[in-house]
């Protein structure tokens, strides 16, 4: 159960602007979105978690003990091959998602819509640099990774929520799940990625997420670039 404690040393405007739902507003005060970018870096607390799991992509089933059936076509499809996966959860702490309700409160409503767009950029970004270190311990032993695949993706029903937390062991890094499958701190992850084996016919992989292979059209963090 290795845990991810390393800070993110710059946090991404350009990402920030998209979250923020601005990237058409050509006229928007970047120095704004840099103050954000600034400000989430003092008050963020990355903590990130992963277990691995034997997999069997016939059945669909993670192999822990009760194994797990995940449900849903695409995401049966995006772990197609793979004979293992890991489970992570990342965060990036309360007292961020804190002041940004403190900025809204106080009729910041720029600032605290700012600020909420750097922490999701943030948890993103924390997710990345885990894919980074846990790429580098699976290609020792032969093996490429997927792209992380969350509940709520494509046909992947957020209902096995629950299911993905206790396999990353996000409880382990302070994060909570309601009944109604939301994560607390808000600005938090958990995803499952897939290991084949490193061989010719396997070639293709990626660390990022695609969101041309996601149908989830109408997502508000949806990269047109890629599609």
């Amino acid at each position: 159960m290795p845990i991810y404690n390393a800070q993110i040393l710059k946090i991404n405007p350009v990402e920030v602007r998209r979250y923020a739902g601005l990237r058409k507003a050509e006229n928007f005060d970047e120095q704004q979105i840099i103050n954000a970018c600034e400000e989430a870096q003092l008050l963020i607390k990355v903590r990130g978690i992963w277990n691995m799991y034997d997999y069997d992509c016939n059945e669909q089933a993670i192999m822990s003990e009760p194994k797990v059936i995940i449900e849903g076509e695409s995401i049966g499809k995006h772990l197609n091959g793979c004979d293992k996966v890991i489970c992570l959860a990342a965060t990036v702490g309360e007292v961020i998602e804190h002041e940004v309700t403190e900025k809204f409160r106080h009729g910041e409503y720029v600032n605290s819509m700012l600020l909420d767009a750097a922490a999701t950029t943030a948890v993103e970004q924390a997710a990345d640099e885990m894919e980074k270190a846990i790429e580098q311990k699976v290609s020792r032993n032969g093996y490429k990774m997927r792209w992380r695949f969350s509940p709520g993706y494509g046909d992947w029903s957020l209902n096995q929520q629950a299911e993905l937390f206790k396999l990353a062991g996000a409880k382990e890094i302070g994060i909570s799940l309601t009944a109604a499958m939301m994560m607390s701190p808000r600005k938090s992850i958990t995803a499952i990625i897939g290991l084949i084996k490193n061989t010719a016919a396997n070639e293709k992989s990626s660390l990022s997420h695609q969101c041309a292979d996601c149908n989830k059209i109408d997502c508000p963090a949806r990269n047109n670039d890629e599609l």
